[in-house]
């Protein structure tokens, strides 16, 4: 049976008190031979939880890559810790929670959480960083700061 949800939420998710919040439908595309979600797909979930936090923080990839704050940066996953708990399946509609944990000079720490409904089905702590055109760690926008300031709400979910 096919997950709770909105399925009216906007395209790109939305803040919320603790960070940010996306819906996503799995496909057929996502799951293996037995519909179940294939395991490295929860990364792209996870990804686009982050990009469209990012997004509506006002952090835009296409300014970072055009060099906007000085030379073209680039978001770099560093570290990434997941706890597979629960399979999602096809036609489940799925929450992704996304929230800062802390930022630390060029690197962010963040906390993000799959559910169907209230069942927590994969949690991530995320370790991302900010790279210069050379590879090497760049210090965060001082602008960005405030747009990535954990919040003080309680965790989502």
């Amino acid at each position: 049976m096919p997950g709770t949800g909105n399925p009216n939420a906007p395209l790109a998710g939305e803040l919320t008190p603790a960070g940010h919040r996306l819906i996503a439908r799995v496909y057929f595309a996502d799951t293996d031979f037995t519909g179940v979600v294939y395991h490295a797909r929860y990364l792209e979930f996870f990804e686009r939880g982050r990009s469209d936090f990012l997004r509506l923080a006002g952090v835009h990839h296409i300014e970072l890559q055009a060099g906007k704050h000085g030379e073209a940066l680039a978001w770099v996953v560093r570290r990434m810790e997941i706890d597979f708990r629960a399979p999602a399946r096809i036609d489940d509609i799925l929450t992704i929670d996304t929230r800062t944990e802390s930022v630390s000079g060029a690197r962010i720490f963040m906390a993000q959480k799959i559910r169907r409904g209230d069942e927590v089905l994969v949690e991530a702590k995320v370790e991302a960083a900010i790279i210069g055109e050379g590879g090497r760690p760049r210090r965060f926008p001082k602008e960005w700061i405030a747009a990535f300031r954990p919040a003080d709400a309680a965790d989502p979910a």
